[in-house]
């Protein structure tokens, strides 16, 4: 599998995302926080992660959300996923929001998001006056389902 070098300036105590096992698509984020947030049921908040990365033209940087804090506090990353354009250098921050029904705190360096590293397209549109027909058609939203 091809490596793909990324800058990254890191302003937090955390150590740099890095993969769990050699199978993983994704990379932890740590929040970069001077004190706990607490999370009420249903509320969001923008949680900052002390990193800023450059990407190289032609890949994007997607935030999503990890299934353990999902499972079990019911936290999850709004805007999912979250793409990071190779243009921007602010700082990676995460959506996060708590679909459970009690408080959940956010700890500085606490495992908020997953980052996948990811090629993109530039598409080019080419205006037509008719698509090509298919089985399909424009069946959609659950149209493939059975009764």
């Amino acid at each position: 599998m091809q490596t793909v070098p990324i800058k990254i300036v890191n302003i937090s105590s955390n150590p740099l995302p890095a993969y769990a096992t050699a199978g993983s698509a994704g990379m932890d984020i740590r929040a970069n926080l001077s004190e706990p947030v607490s999370l009420q049921p249903l509320e969001r908040q923008l949680i900052a992660t002390g990193l800023f990365i450059e990407l190289p033209d032609g890949y994007e940087a997607q935030i999503r959300p990890r299934s353990g804090l999902a499972i079990k506090q019911g936290i999850t990353c709004l805007n999912s996923p979250g793409t990071v354009d190779a243009d921007y250098r602010g700082e990676l921050k995460v959506i996060l929001i708590n679909l459970g029904h009690t408080v959940q705190v956010i700890n500085h360096a606490d495992r908020i998001a997953q980052m996948v590293i990811a090629k993109t397209e530039k598409a080019e549109f080419v205006l037509v006056a008719q698509l090509n027909e298919t089985q399909r058609g424009e069946g959609g939203f659950g149209h493939t389902g059975h009764h």
